[in-house]
């Protein structure tokens, strides 16, 4: 039997999957959006894979406790060892099934054997117009992808920056395990939230902060149950109504306290108003020569997102 070209979870959110503004938080949607690729790539590939990449993550709904939620994860493109999986996720309420679209992303997985090696995968091949168009979006991606790679491991980050910043220590637990035996890419994700809406809030004052925007988050190693975990937040940019935050994850052995990274992503907050709106933020102005770089290098980030065609 052919493998399936799509995956699609159907579930109720909890009262437990909600955030502090009352809506299900942007950490537990992308930890959804990660279950839904993980399982359409290890269909499709046959064998255990890991999060290699996650792009261009938009929220443009808030997803409510008690909504019905349909996370659809499927192959647009394959490499060699590498599965471009589209995953979108809607909700609505389930009394009447209509369901609305929350947020849309490109996930890169890599299939791997025992000894963590990439292996080769079956290719995938569109069937119609609509596989073509998303087959192309995707390869269009990759050039664009490398080159916010490229600027994002370019920039420096030191004690030499004065920008608010908030860090995160902690052991990952083995109620964080996949099924591979490490930490899955969806719970380092709401770390990344987590971290980052610290910020948010002491820079705003306001607890009401959501996440718009997530992207260019890329897995640079595996993270293990039992690990040194430290998620760095750093404000880099602000606009009239958003705050562009850099984060940083980091782990290792407790024992030696030697840190490694482990993800590096950009995630975007806005404040809203008690009608749910987007209000203005406190402007931040960078001081030293580090804290400029990162600014303009926020800036050119915002620059490439421009150019990233819709799937």
């Amino acid at each position: 039997m052919a493998p399936a070209r799509s995956v699609t979870l159907r579930f109720l959110a909890a009262p437990t999957d909600a955030g502090y503004s009352g809506n299900v938080s942007a950490g537990r949607v992308l930890e959804w959006i990660d279950k839904a690729g993980y399982a359409a790539a290890v269909g499709w590939g046959g064998t255990y894979c890991v999060t290699a990449y996650v792009g261009n993550v938009r929220f443009t709904k808030p997803v409510g406790v008690g909504h019905l939620v349909e996370a659809t994860a499927s192959l647009v493109h394959t490499g060699r060892s590498s599965m471009h999986i589209l995953v979108s996720v809607s909700s609505g309420d389930p009394r009447d099934g209509a369901l609305q679209p929350a947020t849309e992303c490109l996930m890169v997985f890599v299939a791997i054997d025992a000894d963590r090696r990439s292996v080769a995968v079956p290719v995938w091949e569109p069937l119609d117009d609509r596989d073509r168009e998303r087959q192309a979006s995707a390869v269009r991606r990759i050039a664009l992808r490398a080159k916010i790679e490229t600027a994002m491991a370019a920039q420096t980050y030191s004690d030499a920056g004065t920008a608010p910043n908030v860090t995160l220590r902690f052991l990952a637990a083995p109620t964080d395990v996949n099924w591979g035996g490490n930490v899955h890419g969806g719970i380092v994700m709401r770390w990344i939230d987590e971290a980052a809406h610290i910020l948010a809030t002491q820079w705003t004052k306001s607890a009401d902060n959501v996440a718009v925007f997530v992207g260019g988050v890329r897995f640079y190693r595996p993270l293990h149950i039992g690990h040194l975990v430290e998620v760095e937040a750093r404000l880099l940019h602000t606009g009239a109504r958003s705050m562009h935050v850099s984060v940083h994850v980091r782990s290792g052995d407790p024992a030696t306290g030697v840190l490694e990274q482990t993800t590096h992503c950009l995630i975007v907050f806005v404040a809203r108003d008690e009608e749910g709106h987007a209000k203005a933020v406190p402007g931040w102005q960078p001081s030293s020569p580090e804290d400029v770089a990162l600014n303009d290098h926020a800036v050119e980030l915002i620059g490439l997102r421009s150019q990233i065609p819709r799937t």
